[in-house]
């Protein structure tokens, strides 16, 4: 199934993708959560009434109509791992890390598949663009072997891990470049893993105006999805809803010559096999006092 959380005639709910259109599981099963993370709180039982229904075409209703949001609009936590690709390990000049590398994304940076990326005012020549394969935890986990960890992903989106480069590198935690208002794209949907058979096996792509920057395949990962899952909950729970993002590979902006970040009207796309893509334009922050 493709999961997909949308907005219709102001309302947002969520609903399955179907071809050209979404059953709004709202009318098809009204007794199912109305929002992405607790639906997967919900568990199998949901999922398979949600199986039951998704050929209602009662309850259809064309994605010309609709907003896609961010699949996961509040999750609980937004996790993501660095330097996960050799080719990217090698523009970047870094060595290979033998323990992952990981930083928290805060989850109010998360954005759907079409919004507007915003180009920081405190940083407008910095901006860059991470395509990413991310996915969703559908269970709370804790010391999860490797060959259980797929039992624990609900799915699959695209993501881009935007990051303000000059902000990241002021830090070694690198949250705060990590972390600005709407630099987490996700989306079009989680796609379950019934759909993706081998995560480790999906071309990924990212081009910006049209220009391909960035190709790979997530083979090419260092720690692949399950080892990710392995390492993180010997240290702590993961949740329903909890979005990882898993890496990215060569072609970022800031290791080109002369480097490619990205400026506002700028167009990136990200497609990921299997899944689909996400499509953002850079557009100039407005920065305004709020104090409420």
């Amino acid at each position: 199934m493709k999961l997909a959380t949308f907005t219709e005639q102001g309302r947002t709910r969520i609903g399955i993708v179907d071809g050209d259109g979404v059953i709004d599981l709202s009318r098809a099963a009204p007794d199912l959560p109305t929002d992405m993370k607790s639906f997967l709180a919900a568990g199998e039982a949901a999922l398979k009434q949600a199986k039951n229904v998704q050929e209602n075409q009662d309850a259809h209703i064309p994605l010309s109509d609709v907003k896609l949001e961010a699949p996961v609009l509040n999750p609980g936590k937004v996790l993501a791992i660095g330097l996960n690709y050799g080719d990217h390990i090698a523009e970047t000049g870094r060595e290979a890390p033998e323990h992952q590398i990981w930083f928290n994304k805060q989850w109010f940076c998360i954005n759907g598949p079409s919004g507007d990326v915003m180009l920081p005012s405190v940083s407008p020549d910095h901006l860059d663009y991470e395509a990413e394969l991310c996915f969703v935890i559908g269970k709370r986990c804790k010391h999860v072997p490797r060959e259980r960890a797929h039992e624990v992903i609900a799915g699959f989106m695209c993501g881009n891990d935007v990051s303000v480069r000059d902000w990241q590198l002021r830090s070694p935690t690198m949250q705060m470049g990590k972390s600005f208002d709407t630099h987490g794209p996700t989306g079009p949907w989680i796609v379950t893993p019934d759909e993706i058979g081998d995560p480790h096996a999906l071309d990924i792509k990212c081009w910006v105006n049209g220009d391909q920057r960035q190709s790979s395949n997530t083979r090419h990962l260092i720690f692949d999805c399950y080892d990710q899952i392995a390492h993180l909950t010997q240290a702590f729970e993961l949740h329903p809803g909890d979005v990882i993002f898993t890496g990215t590979p060569s072609g970022v902006g800031v290791a080109m010559k002369p480097q490619g970040f990205v400026n506002a009207g700028d167009i990136v796309r990200i497609e990921i096999e299997k899944i689909g893509e996400i499509e953002n334009k850079i557009v100039p922050e407005k920065p305004a006092t709020i104090i409420e």
